[in-house]
């Protein structure tokens, strides 16, 4: 009898212990499953952020590139000639404007404030020898308007991309 109790114990052990590694493996199969789930979950919202971003791409790094041309030319009196690679960064910034809703107003005054950099180019430079004083003092005023125009450039652009940063943080 004793062999029989044993047996029986020893199976109804087993299969006790079968069952709650199947209630167990279940659970683990189930936390998984849910950890998985949030985890894909997780991943979608990143790539829907990084689709999101990547609008801001181009006009950033135009941005950056105007940033540095102006940065070229402070305290440097210009002419047209020299201020091509700004009317032509401009110019690319003037066209994706209007497309940008999130940061129109920002680009908006960045290409005006380009347009009013671009008016106060210095006249072509003329062969004479002998500049009057007028003359002189007209450039020099062009010179510090033109300066000027520079500045407020420079703050409209700082302002366009920290907006841009603002919005990639989301």
């Amino acid at each position: 009898m004793s062999s029989t109790t044993l047996a029986l114990g020893t199976s109804g052990g087993t299969l006790a212990a079968s069952i709650t590694f199947s209630f167990l493996m279940g659970a683990l199969a189930l936390y998984t499953l849910l950890h998985h789930r949030e985890v894909f979950a997780w991943m979608k919202q990143i790539r829907k952020t990084d689709a999101e971003d990547a609008v801001y791409d181009e006009p950033d790094q135009w941005l950056a590139d105007l940033y540095k041309a102006q940065c070229r030319r402070a305290k440097k009196p210009s002419r047209t000639e020299d201020m091509e690679d700004i009317s032509q960064t401009g110019d690319m910034i003037r066209g994706v404007a209007d497309h940008i809703e999130a940061i129109r107003p920002e680009l908006a005054k960045v290409v005006e404030r380009v347009d009013d950099y671009l008016d106060t180019a210095l006249p072509a430079q003329t062969p004479a020898l002998k500049v009057s004083y007028q003359d002189h003092q007209a450039q020099l005023l062009l010179a510090m308007k033109q300066e000027a125009a520079r500045a407020e450039l420079a703050q409209a652009i700082s302002s366009a991309r920290q907006k841009i940063t603002l919005l990639r943080r989301g």
